[in-house]
């Protein structure tokens, strides 16, 4: 099967990117990367009029620090990421860790991390890592520039809160986030998720859990944050057992759908273990990283 015809245009700039979307009115769709959106427009799920393509679009390949933040340009690719190593990533290393989990190799290489973002597939991996990690996500429209923060980007399944005429430029990844960790289930290598848990803990001397991040995907419409996950990891060891006992009130606390490749209570049961795995990484590094505990502690409040 063909896609229906299209028009199709190459900016320059994100300024010219986005009077090509005012040219082309609301039917038209960004491709950064098409790895998503173009099998949708050859199975005629997707039918947009024009494709505004970033590829050429100076500026929105990058990754670098700002002060304690990580900035990713919205072109920067998954294989990018998955390669990056030194300074850029110092204190981010779940980043290149979680590029290697996501499809494979031809995908990584011309997929793109605004690309997921905008995409807002609620299995996505990246979609997961930036709930977790407080993502800002930065957008260029005809009103100039606005920053979003993901919890409010992420609107549910392929739906955002990108304008017709909005292109993502940046996203923003606050802090270092040292102890991260993703972990995800799929039903063949290279698949999306069936369900990932991504989790980020820091430890107080005695070895009690003294702050801690967890959030789930495959549960909803969109990644979640679990608001539990404080009152029942604060100030509780970290071995195993006041682990599992965590991750299972968590987990049972979830009311996932089901759908035709798992049912809810499959899926929880799911979480159950991802969120217990994730937690084990997360300890682990905790252990290993004593840097920004007042971070994350000022960040879970």
């Amino acid at each position: 099967m063909r896609p229906v015809r299209f028009a199709y245009a190459r900016p320059r700039t994100a300024e010219e990117a986005v009077a090509e979307l005012q040219r082309h009115g609301p039917q038209a769709r960004v491709v950064a990367g098409g790895q998503s959106l173009l099998p949708l427009m050859y199975q005629r799920r997707e039918r947009p009029t024009a494709l505004v393509d970033l590829g050429t679009v100076e500026g929105l390949r990058s990754l670098h620090r700002d002060g304690d933040a990580l900035r990713v340009g919205a072109m920067t690719t998954h294989r990018a990421i998955e390669t990056a190593a030194g300074s850029e990533v110092h204190g981010f290393r779940v980043l290149p860790e979680t590029a290697r989990l996501i499809a494979h190799l031809p995908v990584r290489v011309r997929g793109t991390f605004g690309g997921s973002l905008a995409h807002a597939d609620p299995l996505a991996e990246w979609c997961l890592l930036a709930t977790l990690l407080d993502a800002e996500v930065t957008a260029l429209g005809p009103a100039g520039v606005r920053t979003v923060p993901v919890t409010e980007f992420l609107l549910g399944d392929g739906r955002t809160a990108l304008g017709w005429d909005e292109i993502l430029v940046e996203v923003r990844l606050p802090r270092p986030a040292p102890s991260a960790a993703l972990v995800e289930f799929g039903w063949q290598e290279g698949s999306l998720p069936v369900v990932a848990a991504a989790t980020e803990v820091e430890l107080a001397p005695d070895g009690s859990v003294a702050a801690v991040r967890v959030a789930v995907s495959g549960v909803a419409d969109r990644p979640v944050l679990l608001p539990g996950a404080e009152k029942v990891l604060v100030g509780a060891g970290s071995g195993e057992q006041a682990l599992a006992a965590a991750a299972r009130s968590l987990a049972d606390a979830l009311d996932p759908p089901g759908d035709a490749w798992a049912g809810g209570a499959y899926r929880r049961e799911l979480a159950a273990t991802m969120i217990l795995r994730s937690l084990r990484a997360s300890v682990t590094r905790a252990g290993l990283s004593a840097p920004a505990r007042t971070t994350l502690q000022e960040a879970s409040r």
